[in-house]
């Protein structure tokens, strides 16, 4: 039986919680931050984005509307910033702005490939734009949780079948990973110089960081990823180009991830409500990955996805292409124990939602409509009811 099917009470998230919110999401231009919008929005929330322009014509953000600030639910409120991490007088003027009660920093340059090409702009944007946000963040005077999103990537890999867990050592090969697990020193760094009661402190902020796995879902259009790059070539009846078919990682429906960030952004919230002034519980860092089931080769989740969507996959794996990693699975007891989160969907329901999304986009149906139709089903998974 699906998972969408029965609901799973052990996992809560109560979306009342949402309305009315004031929350500020960094990089909600892009794949992961359309989707939170959107879920945000639904539930109420008054959504403050602040992000670089999307980086397609055929971005997911455009799509539902969202580029001209026009909120598509009509629920909560949608103010819509575009900037630069790095330009700290613009961003401490939208937190002053936005005053936020919970902040989820999505912002990043989030590709492996991309960090070869612009390692620089890969570490300004993952290191010092997320000290950036930190430092506007410590002029507020009121409580505010803060989830600052790394990956799965920031272990050190060392290409074993075990799962990584959050006590791991951090590390990275090549700069986006190396990136991001350097982001993870620098907000732990943060953390413990400038939260607490000290004069040189804050006492209004805590700070959580979330590492998530290999996402999927309907409307990534982003170049040089497995799944759209395999939805292009479908559409256009091409052959789909594999360049690495054994590589395995966590695959998972980017509901999955979001549902826990918002989850952990509501537990940092309320326990700084509730113990004003002392150390919060939740301000660690949290695995949010698949089941050990979802956790494949490539060469399987490109299979699959031909079960839904008929066509041909070429390997194209390049002996002198940049250093991937080939083994990656998270493990994320901690979330479960401490959280009550678990992941939903399972790999056949995330991929035959996945290449849904796509074939009815194809075929003329609105992306804002197949989002919708996802979301109403995760949150049903979660809570027993459509949002």
């Amino acid at each position: 039986m699906a998972a969408v099917e029965s609901p799973l009470e052990s996992v809560e998230i109560s979306l009342p919680f949402w309305q009315g919110r004031r929350v500020l999401l960094t990089g909600h231009t892009g794949f992961k931050g359309a989707w939170l919008t959107l879920w945000l929005l639904k539930a109420g929330a008054d959504v403050w984005g602040y992000a670089l322009s999307p980086s397609s014509n055929n971005a997911l953000f455009t799509d539902l509307g969202l580029d001209q600030g026009h909120n598509p639910v009509g629920h909560g409120s949608f103010h819509h910033q575009l900037a630069d991490l790095q330009d700290g007088e613009t961003l401490c003027a939208c937190v002053q702005a936005a005053q936020p009660e919970i902040v989820i920093h999505l912002a990043a340059q989030p590709l492996v490939r991309q960090s070869y090409v612009d390692p620089l702009g890969t570490w300004q944007t993952n290191v010092l734009g997320s000290l950036q946000l930190l430092e506007a963040l410590k002029s507020l005077q009121h409580p505010c949780a803060v989830v600052m999103v790394t990956t799965d990537k920031v272990y050190e890999n060392r290409e074993w079948v075990y799962g990584y867990r959050e006590s791991d050592r951090l590390g990275g090969h090549d700069p986006y990973s190396a990136s991001k697990a350097a982001m993870e020193l620098a907000v732990a760094s943060w953390r413990s110089s400038f939260c607490g009661n000290a004069a040189h402190q804050t006492p209004y902020l805590a700070i959580a960081t979330a590492r998530a796995g290999n996402v999927i879902g309907g409307g990534d259009w982003a170049a040089d990823r497995l799944v759209p790059d395999a939805m292009r070539a479908l559409s256009d009846k091409q052959v789909i180009p594999v360049r690495n078919p054994k590589a395995t990682r966590p695959w998972q429906h980017v509901l999955e991830p979001l549902g826990g960030y918002l989850l952990l952004a509501q537990r940092l919230y309320e326990q700084q409500q509730e113990t004003f002034g002392a150390p919060n519980h939740y301000a660690q860092s949290f695995n949010f990955g698949p089941a050990l089931e979802s956790n494949r080769p490539v060469q399987e989740l490109i299979q699959a996805i031909l079960v839904h969507w008929p066509g041909e996959w070429v390997d194209r794996s390049e002996a002198t292409a940049p250093h991937e990693a080939g083994l990656l699975h998270l493990v994320s007891d901690k979330a479960q124990r401490l959280l009550g989160w678990r992941s939903l969907w399972d790999f056949e329901t995330t991929v035959k939602r996945t290449v849904s999304w796509y074939r009815q986009v194809a075929l003329g149906r609105s992306s804002l409509d197949c989002c919708l139709e996802d979301l109403a089903a995760y949150v049903m998974a979660m809570t027993g009811h459509v949002a």
